[in-house]
């Protein structure tokens, strides 16, 4: 039997009984749907979740901190002499700076001050921020703008720490002026390190500072999601400025009993990646220089083998109405071979092979498959419009911002289309070797 007279002979059969194929091809499409739905739906949270961690700068960053310091979580670090490695100082910056990929090392700078406001004093914790910082999530939407140069003497602040300042309008404190009394570190000369008892050749002296920075902008959230310690400061300047200030940290105070008392050094250096594909490379050319690494690629393991699990069993879920869907496929067939009986029989006698049989009653199967899976497709697409508006509408009311949290890739909607098919052929196979097997005389015979 030729292809076209098979699939004519077979949409003429299903438009005979289209009552009883409509309502199979119905339920292929409801189960399709909710195989789609499922799967959106993990596809679209996890492309939120990398969509955000992405956009937070995370993905492209790798934080480094020198075996000197100190990390509870890290069960190797009792191993070594840790005295002989390299502190993080401006010498391993431009080193980080030569790997390969890597676009920039920025000291990350967060110090304890004393900040003037008018007639009031607050203290607060003040951080650094890189030009490169301008392009993170956290700031799109701020009040003001972020800071005109890399030594510009400006400031941003929390819209929390603004409420500090002034209660009655936040929002005024843009354009205002803030006083950071600080800690300089002044190095002292080898015959002055010697007169204080020192037993090493240079060290540093404290003197009270102050600078004047301008407030230029107010942020809604903390910036990284809170994920980094800077996010935990109340003001914040441009990293370079903080350089220029030579502000006093945390590593100068643990270096003062070390070896390295008298050079500058930071607690922890942040590399930019060129792109998320070579973090690894760079992680792990920064471990062979001697350097503890730690990037945003070392939690999404994790996550990444949650949304596996998760669209695992979102699948299993919705594949269960197709299933059901699929029995109907087999009772809509079988209850055709019995009414058509007569015909199989005049089909056999006129000439026609089991095979002619079998695959006629295949392609009515993958029929309603494929017709139920494009409409199933079409159905499940616009269930996840409707959630995806509703949600939208709720985190409106709540004064969030509106979020994708459906996505149906290509990959998804042909997978589901060809599961449906394949699955309706799979169900077409009893009627079929049913069909193919029956007796022409008998079949003749039947009224």
């Amino acid at each position: 039997m030729k292809v076209y007279d098979l699939l004519e002979l077979a949409g003429r059969n299903l438009r005979e009984s289209l009552l009883r194929s409509g309502l199979t091809t119905a339920g292929v499409s409801i189960g399709v749907a909710s195989l789609v739905a499922m799967l959106s739906l993990g596809t679209g949270l996890q492309d939120l979740t990398n969509r955000r961690l992405s956009r937070s700068g995370f993905f492209d960053t790798v934080f480094v901190t020198s075996l000197r310091d100190i990390d509870e979580d890290d069960p190797d670090q009792s191993k070594g002499d840790v005295s002989k490695a390299r502190p993080l100082d401006d010498t391993v910056r431009k080193d980080l700076e030569k790997i390969p990929n890597v676009r920039e090392a920025e000291p990350e700078v967060r110090f304890m001050s004393e900040v003037r406001y008018g007639d009031a004093t607050h203290a607060a914790f003040v951080a650094g921020l890189p030009p490169s910082d301008r392009d993170n999530e956290s700031f799109e939407g701020m009040k003001g703008r972020f800071f005109s140069s890399p030594h510009a003497q400006e400031a941003i602040v929390p819209i929390d720490f603004a409420k500090d300042l002034n209660q009655k309008d936040p929002n005024s404190v843009v354009g205002r002026d803030l006083v950071l009394r600080y800690a300089e570190r002044q190095p002292l000369a080898a015959s002055s390190s010697s007169q204080a008892g020192m037993s090493n050749s240079s060290g540093f002296s404290v003197v009270h500072k102050e600078q004047k920075v301008k407030i230029v902008g107010i942020v809604d959230q903390e910036p990284f999601g809170g994920m980094r310690s800077i996010s935990w400061a109340r003001v914040f300047i441009p990293t370079d400025l903080a350089n220029d200030l030579n502000m006093m940290q945390y590593s100068d105070l643990r270096g003062v009993a070390g070896e390295a008392a008298g050079g500058k050094t930071y607690r922890a250096l942040i590399v930019r990646v060129a792109s998320a594909g070579k973090v690894q490379a760079v992680q792990d050319a920064i471990k062979k220089l001697g350097f503890r690494t730690y990037s945003i690629l070392d939690a999404t393991k994790e996550f990444r083998r949650f949304f596996a699990i998760l669209d695992l069993f979102l699948g299993i879920f919705g594949s269960l109405a197709l299933a059901v869907a699929s029995l109907a496929i087999v009772n809509t067939l079988v209850m055709a071979v019995l009414e058509r009986r007569r015909e199989i029989g005049i089909m056999k006698a006129l000439g026609a092979s089991d095979a002619d049989v079998r695959n006629l009653f295949f392609v009515e199967a993958g029929a309603m498959g494929l017709v139920g899976g494009i409409f199933g497709v079409l159905l499940g697409w616009s269930i996840g419009r409707l959630i995806n508006f509703g949600t939208n509408i709720w985190l409106h009311r709540r004064n969030l911002p509106p979020e994708t949290i459906w996505s149906s890739p290509l990959w998804l909607i042909g997978a589901a289309i060809t599961f449906s098919i394949v699955v309706s052929l799979a169900a077409g196979l009893y009627p079929a070797a049913r069909a193919s097997k029956m007796d022409p005389v008998q079949a003749l015979r039947y009224e």
